[in-house]
């Protein structure tokens, strides 16, 4: 069963960094595009912050750029980590990891929908 765990979450002070994970069973994450989400309760859900592809290239929404980092750890090949710095209190929500194959010819998205496995989310919240 594929299945992706999310971690890391917590109360964070504005200003203040996390790191969050994003753990894979079932499957490595070798031939996938991983890309990060978030949503407030009571709102829709966010286009990807930021997207890890297969290939090593990265994407970051304007919203996180220069603040957050996507990363893939090299040794663990079934884990994906967001370090988040400098956080502010809009960036409070609960933060999904997802995951895409690879398929040759396709770029990569910010879509939600494109995205086929999702996990649970777990929740940050920046307040003083």
């Amino acid at each position: 069963q594929l299945q992706l765990v999310e971690s890391g979450g917590g109360l964070v002070q504005p200003g203040g960094s996390l790191r969050l994970s994003c753990t894979a069973s079932g499957f490595t994450l070798d031939y996938y595009n991983i890309g990060w989400f978030r949503q407030v309760p009571g709102k829709e859900r966010e286009g990807a912050l930021c997207i890890s592809s297969s290939d090593g290239s990265t994407y970051y929404a304007d919203s996180v750029k220069g603040r957050f980092t996507i990363s893939r750890d090299v040794n663990a090949k079934n884990t994906v980590y967001l370090q988040m710095n400098s956080l502010k209190p809009e960036d409070t929500a609960d933060y999904y990891c997802a995951a895409r194959p690879v398929v040759a010819g396709l770029p990569l998205t910010t879509q939600a929908r494109a995205y086929d496995y999702w996990g649970q989310g777990t929740q940050v919240t920046v307040s003083s």
